[in-house]
C-alpha cells in the first residue's frame, strides 16, 4: 500500500510538472506547493533531486517537438538555413550564461534559503503583478523583433539576465524570460520559443548537478519512480506546449498573471488558518 500511495503522489507531481513547466506560473513553485500537501515519503535528498531531475522528461518534449528547427545538421535544410540554426544555438548559449554561472555558484545557498513556502507565495504574487503591468502598458512592449534573425546577441544576453530571476522558486523560468523578452521588444511567440530553447541547456545542467550530488545509489523503487515521473512529465509537456503556443497566437498573458495573484493570496489564507 505504501508503494502505491507514493506512486500516486509521484504521478500527481509529474502531471503538475508537465503542465506548469511551460506556462509562466512556475513549475518548481508548484512542485514545492504540491509536495507541501502530498508529503512525498522519501528522503530529503531524493526529493530535492527528484523535483529537479523530473524536468528532464519535460525538456525532452521541447527537444523532440522542435527537433527539426533546432537541428543544424538536417539534410532538409539549405546551407543558409543551417547557418541560421547555428545562430539560434549561439544566441541560446549567450542567453543561458548568466543563469548558468550564478546557478552553479549559488546552488546550495538558494536551496537553503529560498526553496520554501513563503518564497513561492511572494514570487507568485510579485510576478503576477508584473505580467499585468507589462500587458496593460503598450509603451513597454513594442514587439518589433519577430524572428530569431532579428534578435541580436546583446538582446539575447539581456533576456538571459532576466532568466537569472528564475533561480528563485515561484518566479517561473518561462515567466521571467518572457517578461524580459516582451520588455525588450520580442513578439509573444518568439519570446516563448526563445524561453523554451534556453531552458534546454539550463535544465539539463541543473539535472546533471543534482544527479551528481545525489549519486547513483538509487533503490529500485526510487529509480522506478524517477523514470515514471520523467515519462509522465514528457507526455503532459507535449500537450501543454501545444496548448500554450496555440493560446498565445490569439491572447495575451494576463490570465496567467491573475492566476498567480489569486493562487498567492489563497496560499496566504492557508498559512493563516492552518
Amino acid at each position: 500500500m505504501f508503494y502505491i500511495l507514493e506512486l500516486i503522489k509521484v504521478i500527481i507531481l509529474s502531471i503538475v510538472e508537465g503542465i506548469t513547466e511551460w506556462l509562466p506560473i512556475s513549475s518548481t513553485g508548484h512542485m514545492i506547493l504540491v509536495d507541501e500537501f502530498l508529503k512525498l515519503s522519501m528522503s530529503y535528498e531524493f526529493k530535492e533531486m527528484f523535483l529537479v531531475v523530473i524536468q528532464l522528461g519535460a525538456i525532452m518534449a521541447v527537444v523532440i517537438m522542435y527537433f527539426e528547427k533546432l537541428n543544424p545538421f538536417s539534410k532538409k535544410k539549405t546551407t543558409e538555413k543551417k547557418k541560421e540554426t547555428f545562430d539560434i544555438w549561439l544566441k541560446v548559449v549567450v542567453g543561458v550564461i548568466p543563469a548558468g554561472i550564478l546557478g552553479v555558484l549559488f546552488d546550495k545557498f538558494l536551496n537553503k534559503h529560498f526553496y520554501n513556502f513563503p518564497t513561492v507565495i511572494f514570487t507568485l504574487i510579485i510576478y503576477g503583478v508584473l505580467f499585468l503591468v507589462v500587458e496593460n502598458n503598450k509603451n513597454l512592449k513594442k514587439q518589433n523583433i519577430q524572428n530569431f534573425k532579428s534578435l541580436s546577441y546583446e538582446t539575447a544576453l539581456f533576456i538571459g539576465l532576466f532568466q537569472v530571476l528564475s533561480l528563485i522558486p515561484g518566479t517561473s523560468r518561462s515567466g521571467a524570460t518572457i517578461i524580459g523578452a516582451l520588455l525588450l521588444g520580442l513578439s509573444r511567440s518568439l519570446a516563448t520559443e526563445f524561453s523554451f530553447f534556453m531552458s534546454i541547456p539550463i535544465m539539463f545542467g541543473a539535472s546533471l548537478l543534482k544527479l551528481r550530488k545525489f549519486g547513483l545509489n538509487f533503490s529500485f523503487f526510487e529509480f522506478f519512480t524517477l523514470l515514471i515521473g520523467m515519462f509522465i512529465a514528457f507526455v503532459v509537456s507535449v500537450i501543454s506546449i501545444k496548448f500554450f503556443m496555440k493560446y498565445i497566437k490569439k491572447k495575451d498573458f494576463k490570465v496567467f498573471g491573475i492566476y498567480r495573484i489569486i493562487l498567492g493570496f489563497i496560499l496566504i489564507l492557508y498559512c493563516i488558518i492552518k
